[in-house]
């Protein structure tokens, strides 16, 4: 009997030796899984950080002066549309301009050794007020005012933005409304104040399409002018005018020609400016698709017309325009307009 209950005792502690050891290996397994990482830094606020640190004064920038163990010689200010600033107990003004909190720092503690031994002087940026921000609008997604605490390039813009849309006709215009402050040794800074740069050279890598953007710049993706095409085609409606915009690329974007059209008499309706009536001019588009005739390029407010067989005169030309564009442009315009009250 006493040897039946000391093998039975044995087994109850070796199986919570057992059970015990089980739930301290598993313990670290379930307490490391809930353990917080901290988030990697992303290369936008890391560079972002960067251009700060090395950012450099100009007027109208805030910062706070502190000397250890002296607050009589703490200083709070503004730099003034000289670029210097004024220090207690120092008579002439310190320049301030183009300098980094670092350098800023030096100068101070120069100035304040006449009175200190060895003053300990800590220099902070409060306001970067001293550069405007940059305007992109225009065939974007997101039109806006950007701040830039660093040297920001054109595509960065674009992308901030949201991008290029639909609209644009492929040139970014450029409009410097500012000298540069703080030029680099040996810059050569241009003194043109409006630039246009192509789409497709900022998209194949081309540095001189992908310009540095100012403070101050207004930056605008020029919007595409329109051209309407109407008649017997599958989609009537308008597009907007790009480089090298053709006829045949213009019908092709509508589907094409609907049946039994009258491709030899094609109608362009072309208002020059100027002129108080308009230009009729006649396309064979079928010599044009044989080859036999160059394509025509279009104009904006280009009205591009398609007839069925014996359909080409003024009123029917007047009676599809009003049925298929005109509408359709009324109802695109209204719903791109935004609504705002000015109180």
């Amino acid at each position: 009997m006493k040897a039946t209950t000391s093998l039975f005792l044995l087994l109850v502690i070796l199986g919570a030796t057992v059970a015990l050891r089980a739930q301290g290996t598993a313990a670290p397994a379930q307490s490391s899984a809930p353990t917080a990482q901290p988030a990697p830094i992303s290369s936008s606020s890391s560079m972002d950080i960067q251009g700060i640190r090395n950012y450099l004064l100009g007027p109208g920038d805030t910062i706070s002066v502190r000397v250890f163990a002296q607050p009589d010689f703490n200083w709070d200010g503004e730099v003034d549309s000289d670029g210097n600033i004024r220090i207690f107990f120092v008579d002439t003004p310190i320049a301030a301009r183009c300098k980094s909190e670092q350098d800023l720092q030096k100068a101070i503690s120069t100035a304040y050794s006449r009175y200190l031994r060895n003053p300990q002087v800590s220099v902070r940026i409060t306001g970067h007020n001293s550069r405007q921000p940059a305007v992109i609008h225009g065939a974007v997604y997101t039109p806006q005012r950007i701040q830039m605490m660093r040297a920001v390039h054109l595509n960065e813009l674009l992308a901030v933005a949201g991008g290029i849309t639909e609209r644009s006709n492929g040139t970014i215009e450029v409009l410097h409304t500012q000298e540069v402050m703080c030029p680099e040794p040996g810059e050569v800074v241009d003194a043109a104040p409006l630039h246009y740069y192509k789409v497709a050279d900022l998209l194949t890598g081309r540095a001189e399409a992908n310009p540095v953007i100012r403070p101050g710049d207004i930056v605008r993706a020029i919007e595409a002018e329109p051209v309407y095409i109407t008649g017997n085609v599958v989609a009537p409606q308008g597009l907007y005018l790009r480089e090298q915009f053709t006829l045949t690329r213009a019908l092709a974007m509508v589907g094409g020609a609907g049946p039994n059209s009258d491709l030899s008499r094609v109608t362009i309706i072309r208002q020059k400016p100027g002129d108080s009536e308009p230009q009729i001019v006649k396309v064979n588009y079928s010599a044009i698709k044989k080859g036999q005739q160059p394509d025509v390029h279009l104009q904006p407010y280009d009205v591009v017309n398609v007839p069925r067989e014996g359909e080409l005169t003024p009123a029917g030309i007047l009676k599809s325009l009003i049925r298929t564009v005109i509408p359709a442009t009324m109802q695109s315009t209204g719903a791109m307009l935004p609504y705002r009250i000015i109180y």
